[in-house]
């Protein structure tokens, strides 16, 4: 089946009201309350500054999707098993919830939102189009999804935002072990050259696929946030691109038609400031600051800061 435009009718009547359903499915978090309970990730964890950062989680996202998607199993157990084919705008966004809610929301829920995901994927099996048996919950497959969304996030920041120390990246990684393994996760990546070991294992049977560039045409398209200047979706596109292992983008066959340019560059770099500038006093990240009795820009200041507040309280 073709990925498919969400405003265009979809070719499958029985897989649109299946999207409809999971969109009615969707969580609402308080990340308020209740009042003093904790995240699975500490508010002075390097994951509380990234996650903040919508462009950040955007390229990143798009990105993991791409390292995922390079894997036959995982892309034939997106595509048979989920909505993405009529509305992968719509999984993209409760994707991103989960993701939120991991780092900011109260641990109770968090839990109670992966225990969700988790029953959905146990339900996810089948054969890829060569023949090759999978489940969803295969620690192999589990590994490799929480790796490319800690390596994806990482590296957007990273290269369009803000310079991580070394240290700071490493800190990235480790900071999500506690959410993996609520997952599943037998082997979380803990840096960069982990994440680059892992990718090894599995690199061999990565391969190029037309959904690849659909999913790509989409994100460029601009039809996630019709608000904001297409460039800047292009460029968005291009950017998670750029942040592929150099092996994977070959495996894929994504071309010069996906080079990021020094406009993209320039513009995804002034917009990941901004966005780092922005004290949103209604994200997860403030919300979730205040519900543990700290100031709601606590996730904005620095680490020394943060850990004479803490010191005090």
């Amino acid at each position: 089946m073709a990925l498919h435009d969400p405003d265009e009718k979809p070719l499958d009547p029985e897989m649109s009201e299946r999207a409809k359903a999971a969109a009615k499915r969707e969580w609402t978090i308080d990340y308020r309350a209740p009042v003093g309970e904790p995240s699975l990730v500490p508010p002075d964890s390097v994951q509380w500054k990234v996650f903040r950062n919508m462009i950040a989680m955007g390229v990143g996202g798009v990105a993991a999707v791409l390292l995922e998607f390079a894997d036959a199993r995982i892309r034939s157990g997106v595509w048979d098993h989920s909505v993405y084919p009529v509305d992968p705008i719509g999984r993209s966004r409760r994707t991103g919830l989960a993701a939120m809610v991991g780092v900011y929301g109260p641990a109770s829920m968090a839990r109670k939102v992966i225990a969700g995901v988790t029953r959905m994927h146990a339900k996810v099996g089948g054969t890829t189009p060569s023949g090759r048996a999978y489940k969803a919950l295969e620690p192999e497959l589990l590994n490799w999804v929480h790796a490319t969304a800690a390596y994806g996030f990482m590296k957007a920041y990273h290269n369009f935002v803000r310079p991580l120390s070394v240290q700071d990246q490493t800190r990235f990684f480790e900071e999500g072990e506690a959410v993996g393994a609520l997952y599943g996760v037998t082997h979380s990546a803990s840096s960069e050259a982990d994440f680059m070991d892992m990718m090894e294992a599995l690199l061999p049977d990565f391969e190029p696929h037309p959904i690849n560039t659909e999913f790509l045409n989409i994100i460029a398209s601009g039809k996630a946030a019709p608000g904001t200047p297409k460039f800047l979706h292009r460029a968005l596109a291009r950017g998670a691109v750029s942040i592929l292992p150099p092996v994977v983008r070959e495996r894929l066959e994504l071309g010069p038609d996906w080079d990021l340019t020094a406009f993209d560059r320039a513009a995804l770099k002034t917009a990941g400031r901004m966005a780092d500038a922005w004290r949103d006093t209604r994200s997860p990240a403030w919300l979730a600051a205040e519900r543990l009795g700290l100031p709601g820009n606590f996730a904005w200041l620095p680490y020394d800061r943060q850990q004479r507040i803490l010191a005090r309280r």
